[in-house]
């Protein structure tokens, strides 16, 4: 297994990336988008627009830049596939993180579009939205949660689930592992026919159906 690092949010980073990709590796078949952060948090009045356009530039145009590096190759093999990470706040969004919400809904959108672009030439492509995984981004989510309201960690993730996120009926925090089973599902030969969807790997979170 190779692992090159690169800043998404730099075009030039993700030139490099793909020179390193298809030099020493060769065509992709699989692109998974998972880079994302929570942005700026607040109310909108509260967000400025630099805030808006970071969050925007790492959640949204990320996915778009390394689609677009890669699609050629991708195309010109016949055979890809392509997830991209959105999340339950596409279709759900939450007052005080805005610009993320609306960075997830153009992920849906776009991997809508490519879905119908590509996939005469072999490519497929689909979406997956968790909803509040263990992983670092949350951590620090709940690690301020527990700070501002003098409660221990465990109790941060508690309280956030019983007056944030109601419709989780698990009643925890995704494992990553949940996720990837559905990410490797949508990359196998046994997803031959799923194309342009989104999966919502989120306990329930999602009211509607």
């Amino acid at each position: 297994m190779r692992a090159f690092a690169a800043d998404l949010t730099d075009p030039a980073a993700v030139a490099l990336l793909k020179r390193r990709v298809l030099g020493e590796v060769g065509v992709p078949q699989i692109l998974v988008n998972a880079a994302g952060v929570t942005g700026a948090t607040g109310m909108f009045h509260e967000i400025d627009e630099q805030g808006w356009i970071d969050t925007l530039n790492t959640d949204l145009m990320s996915p778009v830049r390394l689609v677009r590096a890669f699609i050629d190759e991708m195309r010109g093999s016949g055979w890809g596939r392509i997830v991209l990470l959105a999340s339950e706040d596409a279709v759900q969004p939450y007052v005080d993180e805005l610009p993320y919400c609306a960075a997830k809904a153009g992920v849906l959108s776009l991997a809508k579009g490519l879905s119908k672009t590509y996939a005469k030439e072999g490519v497929l492509v689909n979406a997956v939205s968790p909803a509040f995984i263990a992983t670092p981004m949350t951590d620090a989510m709940m690690d301020k949660r527990a700070k501002e309201n003098g409660k221990s960690f465990d109790d941060a993730v508690k309280s956030f689930l019983d007056e944030e996120r109601p419709f989780m009926e698990l009643k925890r925090r995704g494992k990553a592992e949940e996720v990837a089973a559905v990410i490797v599902f949508l990359c196998s030969e046994r997803a031959s026919f799923v194309n342009g969807s989104n999966y919502r790997v989120d306990s329930g979170s999602v009211a509607t159906i």
